[in-house]
Protein backbone atom coordinates (compact mmCIF):
# COMPACT_ATOMS: atom_id res chain seq x y z
CA UNK A 1 0.00 0.00 0.00
CA UNK A 2 1.20 3.49 -1.19
CA UNK A 3 2.10 6.15 1.99
CA UNK A 4 -0.44 8.99 1.62
CA UNK A 5 -0.48 9.99 5.10
CA UNK A 6 -1.37 13.29 5.70
CA UNK A 7 -2.37 14.14 2.15
CA UNK A 8 -5.61 15.90 0.83
CA UNK A 9 -6.79 14.58 -2.55
CA UNK A 10 -9.71 15.78 -5.19
CA UNK A 11 -11.17 13.47 -7.03
CA UNK A 12 -13.23 14.58 -9.87
CA UNK A 13 -16.31 12.50 -11.22
CA UNK A 14 -16.16 10.19 -7.85
CA UNK A 15 -19.50 9.19 -7.38
CA UNK A 16 -19.16 6.38 -9.76
CA UNK A 17 -17.26 4.24 -11.78
CA UNK A 18 -13.53 4.43 -11.39
CA UNK A 19 -13.22 7.60 -9.89
CA UNK A 20 -15.35 5.85 -6.78
CA UNK A 21 -12.67 3.32 -6.69
CA UNK A 22 -9.52 5.96 -6.88
CA UNK A 23 -11.33 7.74 -3.97
CA UNK A 24 -11.52 4.52 -2.04
CA UNK A 25 -8.12 4.00 -2.27
CA UNK A 26 -6.30 7.20 -1.93
CA UNK A 27 -8.33 7.06 1.21
CA UNK A 28 -7.01 3.13 2.26
CA UNK A 29 -3.54 4.69 1.85
CA UNK A 30 -4.03 7.84 3.96
CA UNK A 31 -5.29 10.62 2.28
CA UNK A 32 -8.16 12.55 3.32
CA UNK A 33 -10.68 12.90 -0.03
CA UNK A 34 -12.97 15.59 -1.66
CA UNK A 35 -15.19 13.37 -3.72
CA UNK A 36 -16.55 15.79 -6.32
CA UNK A 37 -19.72 14.50 -8.42
CA UNK A 38 -21.99 16.34 -10.99
CA UNK A 39 -24.82 14.13 -10.76
CA UNK A 40 -23.85 10.90 -8.41
CA UNK A 41 -24.79 12.36 -5.09
CA UNK A 42 -25.92 9.17 -3.65
CA UNK A 43 -22.62 7.31 -4.71
CA UNK A 44 -20.95 10.27 -3.37
CA UNK A 45 -22.27 10.27 -0.04
CA UNK A 46 -21.79 6.56 0.24
CA UNK A 47 -18.10 6.06 -0.67
CA UNK A 48 -17.49 9.10 1.79
CA UNK A 49 -19.18 7.07 4.44
CA UNK A 50 -16.87 3.96 3.20
CA UNK A 51 -13.96 5.87 3.96
CA UNK A 52 -15.39 7.11 7.01
CA UNK A 53 -14.81 3.59 8.16
CA UNK A 54 -11.20 3.54 7.33
CA UNK A 55 -10.64 6.73 9.45
CA UNK A 56 -10.03 8.86 7.13
CA UNK A 57 -11.89 12.19 6.51
CA UNK A 58 -13.67 12.99 3.18
CA UNK A 59 -16.82 14.95 1.86
CA UNK A 60 -18.92 15.14 -1.06
CA UNK A 61 -18.39 17.88 -2.83
CA UNK A 62 -20.94 18.90 -5.71
CA UNK A 63 -18.87 21.00 -9.09
CA UNK A 64 -19.63 20.62 -12.56
CA UNK A 65 -16.02 20.48 -14.14
CA UNK A 66 -17.10 22.52 -16.98
CA UNK A 67 -17.45 25.71 -15.18
CA UNK A 68 -14.01 27.44 -14.02
CA UNK A 69 -15.89 29.10 -11.27
CA UNK A 70 -17.63 26.09 -9.89
CA UNK A 71 -13.77 24.59 -10.16
CA UNK A 72 -12.58 27.38 -8.34
CA UNK A 73 -15.05 26.85 -5.56
CA UNK A 74 -14.64 23.22 -5.20
CA UNK A 75 -10.71 24.22 -4.68
CA UNK A 76 -11.58 26.87 -2.23
CA UNK A 77 -14.23 24.53 -0.09
CA UNK A 78 -10.92 21.89 -0.18
CA UNK A 79 -8.73 24.07 1.61
CA UNK A 80 -11.04 25.86 3.72
CA UNK A 81 -11.58 22.41 5.15
CA UNK A 82 -8.48 20.72 5.33
CA UNK A 83 -5.85 23.51 4.55
CA UNK A 84 -4.27 22.27 1.38
CA UNK A 85 -4.37 20.46 -1.38
CA UNK A 86 -1.75 17.60 -2.39
CA UNK A 87 -3.30 15.58 -5.01
CA UNK A 88 -5.68 16.34 -7.82
CA UNK A 89 -7.01 13.33 -10.12
CA UNK A 90 -9.01 14.19 -12.64
CA UNK A 91 -11.46 11.73 -13.25
CA UNK A 92 -14.45 13.36 -14.23
CA UNK A 93 -15.62 12.67 -18.11
CA UNK A 94 -18.39 11.24 -19.97
CA UNK A 95 -18.38 9.39 -23.14
CA UNK A 96 -21.01 9.18 -25.07
CA UNK A 97 -20.91 6.93 -28.92
CA UNK A 98 -22.51 8.96 -31.57
CA UNK A 99 -21.78 8.79 -35.51
CA UNK A 100 -19.60 11.59 -37.33
CA UNK A 101 -22.22 13.00 -38.69
CA UNK A 102 -24.26 13.88 -35.60
CA UNK A 103 -21.73 15.87 -33.83
CA UNK A 104 -23.11 18.69 -33.12
CA UNK A 105 -21.35 22.20 -32.00
CA UNK A 106 -23.55 21.67 -28.24
CA UNK A 107 -22.65 18.17 -28.28
CA UNK A 108 -18.62 18.51 -28.93
CA UNK A 109 -18.49 21.42 -26.21
CA UNK A 110 -20.55 19.28 -23.89
CA UNK A 111 -17.84 16.46 -24.19
CA UNK A 112 -14.61 18.76 -24.50
CA UNK A 113 -15.91 21.21 -21.94
CA UNK A 114 -16.30 18.26 -19.18
CA UNK A 115 -13.40 16.34 -20.40
CA UNK A 116 -10.21 18.92 -21.26
CA UNK A 117 -11.45 21.89 -20.38
CA UNK A 118 -12.45 20.61 -16.77
CA UNK A 119 -9.44 18.91 -16.17
CA UNK A 120 -7.02 21.37 -17.57
CA UNK A 121 -8.77 24.32 -14.65
CA UNK A 122 -8.43 21.52 -12.28
CA UNK A 123 -5.14 21.29 -12.68
CA UNK A 124 -4.17 25.11 -12.83
CA UNK A 125 -6.59 26.06 -9.88
CA UNK A 126 -4.94 23.10 -7.68
CA UNK A 127 -1.32 23.57 -8.75
CA UNK A 128 -1.73 27.19 -7.33
CA UNK A 129 -2.78 25.50 -4.02
CA UNK A 130 0.08 22.77 -4.30
CA UNK A 131 3.09 25.84 -5.08
CA UNK A 132 2.44 26.86 -1.52
CA UNK A 133 3.12 23.34 -0.66
CA UNK A 134 6.80 23.31 -2.74
CA UNK A 135 5.09 20.13 -4.08
CA UNK A 136 1.91 18.53 -5.87
CA UNK A 137 0.67 15.39 -7.75
CA UNK A 138 -1.92 15.55 -10.54
CA UNK A 139 -2.39 12.27 -12.03
CA UNK A 140 -5.00 12.44 -15.41
CA UNK A 141 -7.21 9.24 -16.03
CA UNK A 142 -6.98 9.02 -19.92
CA UNK A 143 -7.78 6.54 -21.68
CA UNK A 144 -7.03 3.73 -24.59
CA UNK A 145 -9.09 6.20 -27.10
CA UNK A 146 -6.53 8.39 -26.64
CA UNK A 147 -4.40 6.94 -29.52
CA UNK A 148 -6.16 3.79 -30.43
CA UNK A 149 -9.84 4.20 -30.75
CA UNK A 150 -13.16 3.12 -32.21
CA UNK A 151 -15.91 3.63 -34.57
CA UNK A 152 -18.79 6.63 -33.20
CA UNK A 153 -15.86 8.00 -30.60
CA UNK A 154 -14.51 11.31 -32.09
CA UNK A 155 -15.34 13.59 -29.55
CA UNK A 156 -14.05 11.24 -26.55
CA UNK A 157 -10.85 10.01 -28.41
CA UNK A 158 -10.43 13.62 -29.35
CA UNK A 159 -10.64 14.51 -25.74
CA UNK A 160 -8.32 12.16 -24.80
CA UNK A 161 -5.62 12.57 -27.01
CA UNK A 162 -5.69 15.96 -26.04
CA UNK A 163 -5.59 15.04 -22.58
CA UNK A 164 -2.42 12.97 -23.49
CA UNK A 165 -0.49 15.87 -24.87
CA UNK A 166 -1.76 17.92 -21.59
CA UNK A 167 -0.03 15.54 -19.38
CA UNK A 168 3.37 15.93 -21.09
CA UNK A 169 2.44 19.74 -21.48
CA UNK A 170 1.93 20.16 -17.70
CA UNK A 171 4.53 17.92 -16.40
CA UNK A 172 7.09 20.36 -18.75
CA UNK A 173 5.30 23.36 -17.09
CA UNK A 174 5.19 22.28 -13.25
CA UNK A 175 8.58 20.20 -12.82
CA UNK A 176 10.12 23.17 -11.63
CA UNK A 177 7.65 23.46 -8.83
CA UNK A 178 8.22 19.74 -7.87
CA UNK A 179 4.72 19.38 -9.13
CA UNK A 180 4.40 15.83 -11.18
CA UNK A 181 1.90 15.23 -13.94
CA UNK A 182 0.92 11.64 -15.08
CA UNK A 183 -1.88 9.99 -16.52
CA UNK A 184 -3.33 6.28 -16.98
CA UNK A 185 -4.99 5.56 -19.53
CA UNK A 186 -7.48 2.45 -18.88
CA UNK A 187 -8.85 -0.07 -21.65
CA UNK A 188 -12.32 -1.32 -21.29
CA UNK A 189 -13.08 -1.10 -17.87
CA UNK A 190 -16.32 -2.63 -15.90
CA UNK A 191 -18.13 0.47 -14.53
CA UNK A 192 -21.86 1.21 -14.58
CA UNK A 193 -22.53 1.53 -18.12
CA UNK A 194 -21.46 -2.45 -18.35
CA UNK A 195 -24.41 -3.40 -15.69
CA UNK A 196 -27.11 -0.31 -16.79
CA UNK A 197 -26.58 -0.48 -20.59
CA UNK A 198 -27.89 -3.96 -21.93
CA UNK A 199 -25.86 -3.51 -25.97
CA UNK A 200 -22.39 -3.55 -23.50
CA UNK A 201 -21.45 -7.30 -23.45
CA UNK A 202 -18.09 -7.57 -20.90
CA UNK A 203 -17.66 -11.04 -21.82
CA UNK A 204 -18.04 -10.67 -25.02
CA UNK A 205 -15.67 -8.11 -24.60
CA UNK A 206 -13.14 -9.51 -22.05
CA UNK A 207 -12.62 -12.39 -24.83
CA UNK A 208 -10.99 -9.59 -26.87
CA UNK A 209 -8.68 -8.91 -24.54
CA UNK A 210 -4.93 -10.90 -24.14
CA UNK A 211 -5.17 -11.19 -20.64
CA UNK A 212 -8.76 -13.03 -21.34
CA UNK A 213 -11.05 -10.84 -19.30
CA UNK A 214 -12.41 -7.05 -18.70
CA UNK A 215 -10.70 -4.49 -16.80
CA UNK A 216 -12.09 -3.44 -13.24
CA UNK A 217 -12.43 -0.30 -10.76
CA UNK A 218 -9.78 -2.02 -8.60
CA UNK A 219 -6.70 -2.37 -11.40
CA UNK A 220 -6.78 1.42 -11.87
CA UNK A 221 -6.95 2.38 -8.68
CA UNK A 222 -3.28 1.42 -7.44
CA UNK A 223 -1.50 2.98 -10.26
CA UNK A 224 -3.26 6.09 -9.09
CA UNK A 225 -2.22 5.70 -6.00
CA UNK A 226 1.81 5.00 -7.11
CA UNK A 227 1.73 7.83 -9.08
CA UNK A 228 0.38 9.82 -5.79
CA UNK A 229 3.00 8.60 -3.82
CA UNK A 230 6.36 9.28 -3.37
CA UNK A 231 7.86 6.26 -5.02
CA UNK A 232 6.95 8.35 -7.77
CA UNK A 233 8.77 11.52 -7.20
CA UNK A 234 10.74 10.96 -10.33
CA UNK A 235 8.56 10.18 -12.57
CA UNK A 236 6.42 12.84 -14.37
CA UNK A 237 4.82 12.99 -18.02
CA UNK A 238 4.08 9.50 -18.63
CA UNK A 239 1.03 7.90 -19.96
CA UNK A 240 0.68 4.61 -18.15
CA UNK A 241 -1.75 2.44 -19.91
CA UNK A 242 -3.87 -0.15 -18.08
CA UNK A 243 -5.99 -2.21 -20.80
CA UNK A 244 -5.30 -6.40 -20.03
CA UNK A 245 -2.61 -5.62 -23.08
CA UNK A 246 -5.19 -4.46 -25.92
CA UNK A 247 -3.64 -1.94 -27.21
CA UNK A 248 -0.53 -4.57 -28.10
CA UNK A 249 -3.18 -6.29 -30.39
CA UNK A 250 -2.88 -4.62 -34.08
CA UNK A 251 -6.85 -4.98 -34.23
CA UNK A 252 -9.50 -5.22 -31.76
CA UNK A 253 -13.02 -5.71 -32.66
Amino acid sequence: MHDLNGKVAIVTGSGRGIGKRIAYRLAECGANVVVNYANSEQGASDIVREIAKLGRQAVAVKADVSSVGQIEDMVAKTVELFGRVDILVNNAAIDPMIDFFDVTESFWDRVLDTNLKGAFFCSQACAREMLKLGRGKIINISSVHGSLTMPRYAAYASTKGGMNAMTRQLALDLAKYNITVNAVAPGATEVEKFTEDPNHDKDAVGRQIPLGRIGYPEDVAPVVSFFASADADFVTGQILTVDGGSSTRFFLQ
